[in-house]
């Protein structure tokens, strides 16, 4: 029984991982390894952030601890408009944000959401076009995407945070979906209704397991649920994360490989890496580093902030608690217990007759600002708001 939850456990790796030693077996496994080995090497696109951001950057850590940073374009170029609806003239941002801190002997990881609504100081940047785009005081986290895609988004992270983010992921929407449907879909559990107008999503309490097109309305909602905050989306996407691992770890990916070929291919034609990860050997190299962290080693958090100063759509960055929370990830520890603490609820996981709150400081974007925040930036919809 023992050996059997250990190897139930091992299985219950990240999606990325998962999916990338699935890649690999399917290479091996399937008798047409050098056609497997080039059509999963093509497919995944990249950025050289390294070349981009030069020297200047926070060094890595020398204890074999590491960074990810996880972004989800909110783009609605190709098939994203379908599934997104709304128009962002032509540009994107990064709906969501994690930084994923793996530890010196990669055996936990902590993963910290920043609400794409913090105001931070964002660094001069390169646009497209090659063209420097000075800094400012107070930018919205998301904008640095917009501004200067996958290296302004690496780069103002790593002035926030003061630590190095080795590497780069980024999935958009229409990724997303793909992945959560070739892995056969992922089940959640809300004790509330959900009911959002704009992406079409209507769950009663209970039990569902949702496809690609359903997981992607349910990680954007917003005002379908609790008070409308991102602040109680952020915690329906740290679900989700839940979600998708326990049912990578049950989708006997490992046991079909017809299965393990569909997600690999999959997974590779919808993610963005930096340039070192952009290979399934890479890839490959990445799963065995986090094989060993499923559910029970992985902690999530919310970046704790409070409403910025002058626009109650905006948040800043809670002190000391933000600080502390880096600093112990510098240091490579456990998330701090006064930052778990004051972490949001889960609006889907709310007590019917007391709905859960964003939180007691910060409204985080309820309101119905103007811009590109999110008082301007609607959930799952399909209207005209991002």
């Amino acid at each position: 029984m023992a050996e059997h939850k250990r190897v139930t456990t091992r299985r219950r790796r990240v999606l990325l991982a998962a999916a990338c030693a699935a890649a690999a077996l399917v290479v091996l496994g399937v008798g047409v390894a050098g056609y497997a080995y080039f059509k999963l090497n093509g497919n995944i696109k990249s950025v050289d952030i390294d070349a981009r951001l030069g020297t200047a950057r926070p060094p890595s850590a020398t204890d074999g601890s590491f960074n990810i940073l996880v972004l989800g374009s909110d783009s609605r170029a190709g098939g994203n408009g379908d599934l997104a609806g709304g128009d962002t003239g032509g540009t994107a941002r990064s709906d969501t944000a994690m930084v994923v801190h793996v530890n010196q002997d990669h055996s936990r990881a902590e993963v910290v959401s920043i609400p794409r609504d913090t105001l931070v100081a964002r660094p001069d940047c390169t646009d497209g076009s090659g063209r420097t785009v000075p800094g400012a005081k107070r930018a919205m986290f998301n904008s640095a995407y917009e501004t200067g895609g996958a290296a302004c988004a690496v780069k103002t992270t790593e002035q926030l945070t003061g630590l190095r983010m080795d590497h780069y992921v980024e999935i958009d929407f229409a990724g997303f979906a793909r992945v959560v449907d070739a892995i056969g879909g992922v089940t959640v559990t809300t004790t509330v209704a959900i009911h959002d107008k704009d992406s079409g999503l209507d769950l009663p309490p209970g039990e569902h397991h949702l496809d690609g097109r359903q997981a992607l309305a349910f990680v954007r909602t917003r005002h379908g649920v609790g008070d409308g905050s991102d602040l109680g989306r952020i915690e329906l996407q740290k679900q989700m994360v839940r979600s998708l691992l326990r049912q990578t770890g049950g989708a006997g990916l490992f046991a079909n490989p017809v299965k393990l070929w569909s997600v690999g291919d999959t997974l590779t034609r919808s993610i963005t890496t930096d340039s070192a990860l952009a290979s399934v050997n890479s890839l490959v190299g990445l799963a065995q580093e986090l094989k060993g962290i499923g559910p029970d080693q992985l902690a999530m958090a919310t970046l704790p902030v409070v409403a910025a100063p002058g626009d109650p759509n905006r948040v800043v960055a809670e002190q000391p608690q933000a600080d502390q929370l880096w600093a112990a990830l510098k240091a490579d520890r456990e998330l701090p217990q006064a930052v778990l603490g004051e972490q949001p609820e889960n609006p889907a996981l709310a007590t019917p007759t007391a709905p859960a709150k964003a939180s007691p400081k910060a409204s985080a974007g309820t309101g119905s600002g103007t811009g590109a925040g999110t008082g301007a930036r609607t959930g799952a919809g399909t209207g005209t708001t991002r």
